[in-house]
């Protein structure tokens, strides 16, 4: 098997890595970091739309729809070096409905993809509920039918992307009898000019924003059912299938600064780079981020070839996910208690990276789907076992 990228594929991640380097500032870096690396900030939204006017952001897509038709492994080295420098990744228009949208859209949909390919517009997710989490076939959320409307009413909680997003990517049941997972659709809603929509801050642990978003009595115009009617869980499975496919140049940036650190640090007079314990550490985690890679890279290769990753992607989200809560806990093992000095200190090392992602990396294995949940898919959809 090659591991290599092609010619043109190196070609196109020069020139992305030159433009991230001209254009990406540290007031985009601190943004980026300040609102999860989620796509809307006003800063972010200026650099995306430059990005975004490449191609970059789609590539894979239709042309006609801004993409360059480009392979997948393309899609994939760009997410993971807006990843490794620091810029925002976590698109959910382009990277989670844009594609369920190109897959099972109508035409009335498909009017959102060039605008989502030039970074104009963001989608917010909208399926978690105070009742229904990691299954989703548990929402309860009514879009009731009027003829030429729907007419929703309910709430989602940790809608993360709704405070910075222009649409929701909705979740909605709009069949009340019958199996569960056959009474669920997707509606696309205006956030900013639809009437009845408010939404609300969740602060999360590591102090960073998530949203509760409430609906009463909101009008959504029938064009806005994404598909069909009542098959809004298939569309769900295959834009999770997307969501879980998680880019990690982020953590292997902070990786490769605490093998920097290393290098000049001591402890008893004695340089930690020597320390045998120490190099094991690093050597094990250089050995781990060695899988992430090609886990992630192979969800590229399968997608290039047709085939849609299902419980491929829950390997790679599962692996990453507990990655970065067993570097975490090599950098406090490195670091001691200077781990745990915040950002905002200037004495912090790592620039305060420790004591952050000692706390992100618990949310990291529950978003997207919490870490017992992929251990499920790969044992029922990769093992073929049955359920519990």
């Amino acid at each position: 098997m090659d591991f290599e990228f092609t010619q043109e594929e190196k070609e196109i991640i020069q020139e992305v890595r030159l433009f991230i380097e001209k254009e990406a500032t540290p007031e985009l870096r601190q943004e980026s970091h300040e609102i999860e690396y989620i796509y809307g900030g006003p800063i972010a939204r200026e650099f995306i739309k430059k990005f975004a006017a490449h191609g970059w952001l789609t590539p894979s897509w239709p042309k006609k729809y801004g993409g360059l038709e480009a392979s997948e492994m393309v899609t994939y080295m760009i997410r993971n070096e807006l990843a490794y420098s620091g810029c925002p990744i976590h698109y959910v228009g382009a990277h989670m409905a844009g594609p369920s949208i190109l897959r099972h859209g109508t035409e009335d949909n498909k009017k959102y993809l060039l605008p989502l390919s030039k970074g104009e517009i963001e989608f917010g997710l909208g399926y978690t509920e105070p009742g229904a989490g990691s299954d989703l076939m548990g929402l309860e959320m009514y879009a009731e039918d009027k003829g030429d409307h729907f007419l929703v009413n309910g709430q989602k909680t940790f809608s993360t992307h709704a405070h910075v997003a222009d649409y929701h990517w909705l979740a909605v049941r709009t069949e009340l009898e019958g199996p569960k997972h056959r009474g669920i659709s997707i509606l696309i809603v205006d956030l900013k000019s639809t009437k009845g929509i408010t939404v609300r801050p969740i602060m999360t642990f590591p102090g960073t924003r998530s949203n509760e978003v409430y609906y009463d009595n909101v009008i959504v115009p029938k064009e806005n059912l994404v598909g069909e009617k009542n098959m809004g869980f298939k569309y769900i499975m295959t834009a999770l299938d997307f969501e879980r496919m998680f880019p990690w140049g982020h953590y292997k940036k902070v990786f490769e600064d605490l093998i920097d650190y290393t290098k000049d640090a001591t402890r008893n007079g004695q340089p930690l780079r020597k320390d045998p314990l120490i190099r094991q550490k690093l050597a094990q985690l250089e050995t781990e981020f060695e899988v992430v890679k090609l886990l992630y890279y192979q969800l590229a290769h399968m997608l290039d070839n047709g085939k849609v990753p299902n419980y491929q992607s829950s390997m790679e989200k599962l692996f990453f996910s507990e990655l970065t809560r067993r570097m975490s806990h090599t950098i406090f093992e490195i670091l001691g208690l200077g781990a745990q000095v915040t950002e905002h200190d200037k004495r912090a090392a790592l620039h305060g990276m420790g004591e952050f992602f000692s706390k992100w990396c618990l949310i990291e294995t529950i978003v997207g789907g919490a870490s017992e949940i992929q251990r499920n898919i790969m044992a029922q959809r990769g093992l073929g076992l049955p359920r519990a």
